[in-house]
């Protein structure tokens, strides 16, 4: 019998966007505004992850994750994931924050038992890091952790690095930002 017969860990890349200021936009508009503007960034979101090789992870809120999982986006998948987050800003009109990270998770199904699970789901270390870049990323910014900058072999003349301070992490983690 498998330890987890629906998923595997994997070393995948994550992008985590987040509309910015979602609660203010949301008392400054009607309920039905504000679902049009979550839903078109929902179809810009799962557009761009899906044509960059992606997996919908989940769109939740004003969230959109995406997965680049190696064996559907290949083994450039941190290169894939920044473009996919550059492409995002670059097709949305509302202030989106953007981090990318790449890691070990498990993906797979979780909760229910192994005959009736209830959610797909990346979990792990790795996860919550792209999780808290993606909350540190200003409106029109990506967060891109050190990792993945080396991993997608982008250009230092092309970004910015800072310090980011992550919650439940002791020294600072390195970022570029673009």
């Amino acid at each position: 019998k498998f330890e987890h017969p629906g998923g595997a860990e994997v070393v995948l890349t994550m992008l985590f966007a987040d509309i910015r200021g979602s609660t203010r936009l949301a008392s400054s508009m009607s309920a039905l505004e504000f679902s049009r503007l979550i839903n078109r960034f929902y179809t810009v979101a799962s557009d761009v992850l899906v044509n960059a090789d992606a997996m919908v992870d989940r769109l939740v809120g004003d969230e959109a994750v995406g997965l680049f999982i190696p064996g559907l986006a290949g083994p450039d998948h941190a290169r894939k994931a920044v473009h996919a987050a550059q492409s995002l800003l670059q097709q949305t009109v509302t202030a989106v924050g953007v981090g990318v990270h790449p890691g070990l998770a498990f993906v797979g199904v979780v909760g229910g038992d192994e005959n009736r699970p209830t959610d797909f789901a990346a979990l792990g270390d790795n996860v919550n890091i792209t999780a808290r870049l993606a909350s540190q990323a200003a409106a029109g910014e990506i967060l891109v952790s050190e990792s993945t900058f080396t991993a997608a072999g982008l250009d230092a003349r092309q970004a910015a690095h800072r310090e980011v301070e992550i919650k439940g992490k002791s020294e600072p983690l390195g970022v570029w930002v673009f």
